[in-house]
């Protein structure tokens, strides 16, 4: 399963889960850093990642269109890296059976 981690998560996360997650990316390393959320949602769909975001308008998004992408909002405000890489590892199993249900477009985790 691969992770396009938005703007509003440190880049440093794609290091942090690169053993939980490879292939993962964040925005500003594939140039999407500064573009409108529909940007990076395309982006996700052509490329078949799942975006990571604590933005609420993905979560929108998501409940509207549904997949493909899939959209993980992660609910925890102002968190460090750190904290967000250890909710994720977390909550990986749980994670990876999202990615394989057909049917789901939206997690959200706290």
């Amino acid at each position: 399963m691969k992770l396009l981690s938005d703007q509003n998560l440190s880049h440093r996360i794609v290091e942090e889960l690169a053993t939980e997650f490879p292939e993962s990316v964040h925005v500003r390393d594939v140039a999407l850093a500064s573009t409108p959320d529909e940007q990076v949602w395309v982006w996700g769909e052509t490329h078949g990642l799942t975006i990571v975001s604590k933005d609420a308008d993905f979560e929108q998004r998501a409940l509207l269109r549904g997949g493909p992408p899939k959209v993980i909002w992660l609910r925890v405000g102002n968190s460090s890296t750190a904290t967000v890489a250890a909710l994720l590892r977390s909550r990986r199993a749980e994670i990876l059976a999202f990615d394989a249900d057909d049917s789901a477009s939206f997690l959200a985790l706290s």
